[in-house]
């Protein structure tokens, strides 16, 4: 029974589905506040408009045309820290211990034309000595 619940455990994907619900729901709140907190300032500075922030305006004097790319730009810088952290500090050590850990398969190679031809050659004189 233990082992039925190791091999289940130890499955890439029921492995790589914790990963990415468990730990990326916790570590994108700790990236998304300090994209919050330090790079949207920064890209505030970036910008022209005072009011808003990093983006574009269309149409002047119309707030609702104002294109945001600040939050665009945190999201990116979101995904790639919580990607990076995912894939360096649990997918990496992950695979190098089932590299560690795995049976070796055996590789069974194709068979020469020699061996084919003694097979071949034995059937046949199996089927002659039948008759």
């Amino acid at each position: 029974m233990l082992k039925g619940f190791k091999n289940f455990l130890m499955r890439g994907n029921v492995i790589d589905l914790a990963v990415a619900v468990v730990i990326g729901t916790a570590f994108t709140a700790i990236v998304t506040s300090v994209t919050k907190g330090v790079i949207e300032p920064l890209l505030a500075t970036l910008g022209g408009n005072k009011e808003y922030g990093f983006g574009v305006q269309l149409i002047a004097d119309k707030p609702a045309t104002f294109i945001a790319l600040g939050p665009i730009i945190s999201a990116v810088i979101n995904f790639v820290c919580v990607a990076a952290v995912l894939y360096f500090v649990l997918i990496v050590p992950m695979n190098t211990i089932k590299k560690r850990f795995a049976k070796p398969t055996e590789v069974k190679a194709d068979p020469t034309e020699l061996e084919l031809l003694t097979e071949i050659r034995d059937l046949l004189a199996k089927q002659h000595a039948d008759k």
